[in-house]
């Protein structure tokens, strides 16, 4: 069950519902960042939309009222092992995409990014991450530009229409 709104109301929904009916929901996605090289995954295989794309770090649905920086910290681990981040809050996003087989994401995101040190432990769970690597920021927004099919839609729309609010600070540094 994940949080959405139906008829103006937040309430508890299956997840594959809320995609097959196109409801919007809460979600939480994250950016672990070191030095100007952002860490995407490749979503499994077994993945009910978008397998074997590319998309940011991770992301997921928060549980009812779980607060979305403990989301955030959960999903990291969950997906890639990774431990002892503490996200900070950039900014939150609405967007509606088609994410194909008949589903839609219409989700209310909170995005996070994490520094990243450069002995971080990355250990992808096989369920969810097919691959990971580590890419430079203006690298990855050029190869999505010229191979948008390779991507998760969000990722897309984050790099497309929120790049200063999430990377704001990265730029800058760079």
């Amino acid at each position: 069950m994940i949080p959405a709104w139906e008829n103006g109301k937040l309430k508890p929904v299956e997840k594959l519902d809320a995609h097959v009916r196109g409801l919007k929901h809460k979600a939480v996605s994250v950016f672990v960042i070191n030095r100007g090289r952002v860490l995407i995954q490749q979503r499994a295989m077994g993945k009910y939309h978008t397998p074997g794309l590319w998309a940011n770090t991770c992301c997921t649905h928060p549980e009812w009222d779980e607060d979305p920086t403990d989301c955030a910290m959960r999903r990291l681990d969950e997906e890639l092992g990774i431990k002892g981040l503490y996200p900070s809050h950039r900014d939150q996003i609405e967007y509606r995409a088609d994410v194909g087989g008949g589903l839609i994401e219409h989700e209310v995101v909170e995005v996070f990014v994490a520094d990243a040190p450069n002995n971080l432990v990355v250990k992808p769970n096989p369920e969810e991450v097919m691959d990971t690597r580590w890419v430079d920021f203006y690298e990855l927004s050029a190869d999505v530009a010229r191979h948008p099919a390779q991507y998760t839609p969000w990722l897309r729309i984050y790099l497309q229409d929120h790049t200063a609010a999430i990377f704001g600070d990265l730029l800058r540094a760079v």
